[in-house]
């Protein structure tokens, strides 16, 4: 993401690694629906974020698409977490919603730019690693890890499961 702010009346461009709304707002759509462990409507997700009910929609369909939220359509319908929130992790979320977190653009796949310093450039190799550390961290965490109560409402979920059967 690249910002252009005025400072001291000059303008002047800062670069930096930044979640776009799309994003931010997918996490929490799914957050949401985590912590109510029942189904609930996009009027309500829409409502406890405060967030355009049509842009609910749209992350509720993508979210869907991924495997991510079951839908119900009609009277009596709603959404549900596909998944347990343990089994989501949160950087493949991230990979999955953002468009790109590429901080320079010769970090893009595909760049077919022309840099005149490429061939002697260390920076790119110094960024890509702060972009792979960054992904390596949300890796981290699951949907159960960043909702409140979640991970030990998953830990009693399994300790309540029924053994396997053995022969």
């Amino acid at each position: 993401m690249i910002s252009i702010k005025r400072s001291r009346g000059r303008w002047r461009s800062i670069t930096g690694m930044q979640l776009t709304k799309h994003t931010d707002y997918a996490l929490r759509v799914l957050m949401y629906v985590a912590r109510k462990r029942a189904r609930c409507t996009v009027a309500d997700i829409a409502a406890g974020y405060q967030i355009p009910r049509s842009h609910v929609m749209k992350l509720v369909h993508q979210l869907a698409g991924l495997g991510y939220l079951e839908t119900v359509r009609g009277k009596g319908g709603g959404v549900t977490l596909a998944r347990r929130p343990g089994e989501i992790n949160v950087g493949r979320v991230v990979r999955e919603t953002e468009e790109t977190l590429d901080v320079l653009d010769c970090l893009s796949e595909g760049y077919a730019g022309g840099c005149g310093i490429a061939p002697s450039c260390t920076l790119k190799s110094a960024l890509r690693g702060a972009q792979q550390a960054f992904y390596r961290e949300l890796d981290r965490y699951t949907l159960a890890d960043i909702v409140p109560g979640e991970r030990r409402a998953t830990i009693a979920w399994h300790a309540r499961r029924p053994a396997a059967a053995t022969r």
